[in-house]
């Protein structure tokens, strides 16, 4: 079984719903959630806020945290994640921000990609460092890593049903 048939049978069984909001893969992971037939019982919405300004404008994350922390920071992704959630009305929301390249910023190398989970009694973060592996291959393992991160929190059935 594939892990996105998988997330969309242990979200029906949990009574769980997810949103999802992306810069670098921008949509892939909603995309590859969506592909299974059903998804709409699970999915409900995906922002894809690649630009700063999208972050702050679609999501309203902090022009602070933004300054202080920068776009690629799990502060961010926690802000996305809880933006997303609290909009689409969902148990959980999840999201990815990262540099995927090529070429780096002033002070995170390529393949740093931050990612957040976000439900009612949970908040969780998390920093991978995927190394310069190529612009595509870093899109990928960062939405195999945010398909990882649902289903081992789905499977723990730590889901609180709001």
């Amino acid at each position: 079984m594939t892990s996105e048939k998988k997330l969309l049978e242990l979200c029906i069984k949990n009574s769980a719903t997810v949103s999802t909001a992306e810069s670098c893969t921008g949509g892939a992971l909603s995309a590859l959630i969506t592909s299974v037939p059903g998804a709409s019982k699970i999915f409900s919405q995906g922002f894809i806020v690649y630009s700063n300004l999208a972050k702050l404008r679609i999501l309203s994350i902090s022009e602070t945290t933004l300054q202080k922390y920068g776009a690629v920071s799990e502060q961010i992704a926690e802000e996305m994640a809880y933006g997303c959630r609290k909009i689409a009305n969902t148990t959980i929301g999840i999201s990815v921000t990262g540099i995927a390249g090529p070429g780096r910023s002033e002070n995170k190398p390529e393949g740093r990609v931050c990612f957040a989970l976000s439900m009612s009694n949970l908040m969780k973060t998390e920093t991978m460092d995927f190394g310069a592996i190529g612009r595509d291959e870093v899109r990928r393992k960062s939405v195999n890593y945010c398909l990882e991160m649902l289903l081992s929190q789905l499977e723990t059935k730590n889901i609180n049903k709001e």
